[in-house]
C-alpha cells in the first residue's frame, strides 16, 4: 500500500473480511470510504472505525452506478488503496461470476485511470486459494476466483512502469457466516480478523501475491502438479457446493 494511505477504500465491507479490514486499517486522520449493499450493516462498521468515515450503498454488479461511485470517492479525495473485495460464495455460474469477476473489473476499471492521473495507487484484488484449482463441488467458484487471481497479476506488471502497485489476496478459509454452513471440513480456517491482519502485512511490504495460511497454500501448489485423476476424488470431499 501506500506509505501512509490517507484515503482507503474497500468493497464488500459490510461483513466478513471487508468489515475486519475496515477496523484494521481505520485510524484518526486517514478516510476510509464504505462500499456494500446493506446499509444497516455498512454503518454498524463505520461506527466501529476511528477516523473519518463515508458509507455508500452500491451493487458492485451495477457498472454504470460503480462508475459513478468511485468517480465520487476520488472526487472527494483521491484513493490511495482500493480493496476489490466484495464477493459470495455459492450461487449459479451466472452469479458467480457475476460477482466474484465482474464486480471487481466494474470496481477496478473506473479507478485505475484515476490512479495514473496522479501517477500513484494500490489496487488490492480479492482472490482465493481456490483460485489454484477448479474443485469438483464448485467449478465457477474456482473459475471466478482464478480470473481475478491471473487478471490481478497481469495488471502488476502492466502499471508497476506508471507508480501504480497491485496485490492479489488468495485467503483459505474464513470464518464467516456463510463457512457455518458448510458441511466439510474446513483446515486452519482463520478469523477474519486474523485475514485482515495478514492482508494488512502484506500490503504494507507490496507483495504481489497475498496467499495464506501457508500450511494450506504449500499443499494446494503442490496439488497443481498432481495428475488430476488422483486429486479429484480427494477434492470432492470439500469446496463451496454450488
Amino acid at each position: 500500500m501506500s506509505r501512509d494511505p490517507g484515503h482507503v477504500l474497500i468493497t464488500g465491507a459490510s461483513s466478513g473480511i471487508g468489515a475486519a479490514l475496515a477496523r484494521r486499517l481505520a485510524r484518526p486522520g486517514r478516510r476510509l470510504t464504505l462500499f456494500g449493499r446493506n446499509t444497516e450493516r455498512l454503518r454498524a462498521v463505520a461506527g466501529a472505525c476511528a477516523g473519518t468515515t463515508e458509507t455508500m450503498a452500491v451493487d458492485v454488479t451495477a457498472a454504470p452506478a460503480m462508475q459513478a461511485a468511485i468517480e465520487r470517492a476520488f472526487a472527494t479525495a483521491p484513493v490511495d488503496l482500493l480493496i476489490a473485495n466484495a464477493g459470495i460464495s455459492g450461487g449459479d455460474a451466472r452469479t458467480l461470476m457475476s460477482v466474484n469477476l465482474e464486480g471487481i473489473i466494474n470496481t477496478v476499471e473506473p479507478a485505475i485511470p484515476l490512479m495514473l492521473s496522479r501517477g500513484q495507487g494500490h489496487l488490492a484484488l480479492m482472490s482465493s486459494l481456490a483460485g489454484f484449482r477448479g474443485l469438483p463441488n464448485a467449478p465457477a467458484y474456482c473459475a471466478s476466483k482464478a480470473a481475478v487471481r491471473i487478471w490481478g497479476e497481469g495488471l502488476r506488471g502492466r502499471l508497476a512502469p506508471e507508480g501504480i502497485r497491485v496485490s492479489v489476496v488468495c485467503p483459505g478459509f474464513i470464518e464467516t457466516p456463510l463457512t457455518a454452513e458448510n458441511p466439510f471440513p474446513m483446515p486452519f480456517l482463520m478469523s477474519p480478523e486474523a485475514a485482515a491482519e495478514r492482508i494488512a502485512r502484506g500490503l504494507a511490504r507490496n507483495r504481489a501475491r497475498i496467499a495464506f495460511p501457508r500450511r494450506l497454500y504449500w499443499p494446494i501448489l503442490l496439488g497443481t502438479l498432481i495428475p488430476q485423476a488422483l486429486t479429484d476424488p480427494i477434492y470432492r470431499r470439500f469446496g463451496v457446493k454450488e
